[in-house]
C-alpha cells in the first residue's frame, strides 16, 4: 500500500519504486523511522485508541510489513518511553548536577530537563501523557517519580543550605518545579522566537519570580 499523496513524508524515510507500479514509489522504513510515524499517532489520538491498523495506514505499509520490525504497539510504546526517561535521567548523570552547591545543581538540571522536552518533545509528551493502564506506562510513571523524588532531595539539600527560602516544602517544590516545565509541551512549538533563550528564561523565572514582593 503506497502512502497517500497529501501526507507529509516521515524525516528519514527512504523511497523505493513499487514492483510493477511505474514511477510509483513507496516508504522504506526500519523500526527508527516507524517509531516516528507510532509517537505520531500515540500523541494524535491516545495510545489506547490507536489501533496497528491505524500504524500501518499512517506508515502507507501493510500490517505485515509493520509486524516485520516491531512485535506490536506496546513495544513501540516502551522504546518511545525509553527514549523520553533516558534523556531525563542522563541529566543527573552530567558533572553539573551531582557537583557544586545544591541550588547550582538545581538550576543545572531545571536548564536541561527544558532542553531535553524541546528537543525530544513528540516523546516527552507522550511520557507526560502516559496513565497507567498498561504495564509498559507502570513503569514509566515509577520512573518518573523516582526523577521527581530526585528533584525534590536537591530541594531539600537547597533548604537546608540556606540556598532556598526555609519552610519550602521539598516535595511540593519538585512537583511546581516539574510541573512548570512539563507545561512547555502545552505551547512549545520548534522554531518559535525565542525558543534558544528559552531554557535560561525558564531558570531566570523559576528562580525569581514574577511577582514582586510586596
Amino acid at each position: 500500500m503506497s502512502a497517500a499523496p497529501s501526507e507529509a513524508p516521515v524525516p528519514g524515510v527512504r523511497t523505493r519504486r513499487a514492483r510493477g507500479e511505474a514511477g510509483a514509489r513507496r516508504p522504506v522504513y526500519d523500526a527508527t523511522s516507524l517509531l516516528t510515524v507510532a509517537v505520531a499517532e500515540f500523541n494524535t489520538r491516545g495510545y489506547d485508541a490507536t489501533s496497528m491498523e491505524d500504524l500501518s495506514r499512517a506508515a502507507g505499509i501493510t500490517k505485515s510489513s509493520f509486524y516485520h520490525h516491531v512485535s506490536g504497539k506496546e513495544e513501540l510504546l516502551r522504546a518511545a518511553l525509553e527514549r523520553a526517561l533516558d534523556g531525563l535521567f542522563a541529566i543527573l548523570e552530567e558533572p553539573a548536577a551531582h557537583d557544586g552547591p545544591a541550588l547550582q545543581r538545581l538550576r543545572h538540571i531545571i536548564r536541561r530537563q527544558v532542553e531535553v522536552l524541546t528537543s525530544e518533545l513528540p516523546y516527552v509528551t507522550l511520557l507526560l501523557r502516559v496513565r497507567g493502564n498498561t504495564e509498559t506506562e507502570r513503569w514509566a510513571l515509577a520512573r518518573r517519580r523516582a526523577f521527581d523524588a530526585s528533584i525534590a532531595s536537591l530541594v531539600a539539600d537547597a533548604v537546608a543550605d540556606g540556598e532556598v527560602r526555609a519552610g519550602v516544602e521539598p516535595s511540593l517544590a519538585a512537583r511546581l518545579l516539574s510541573g512548570t516545565v512539563n507545561s512547555i509541551i502545552e505551547w512549545y512549538r520548534p522554531g518559535r522566537p525565542g525558543a534558544d533563550a528559552l531554557p535560561d528564561e525558564i531558570v531566570r523565572i523559576v528562580s525569581e519570580g514574577i511577582i514582586p514582593p510586596s
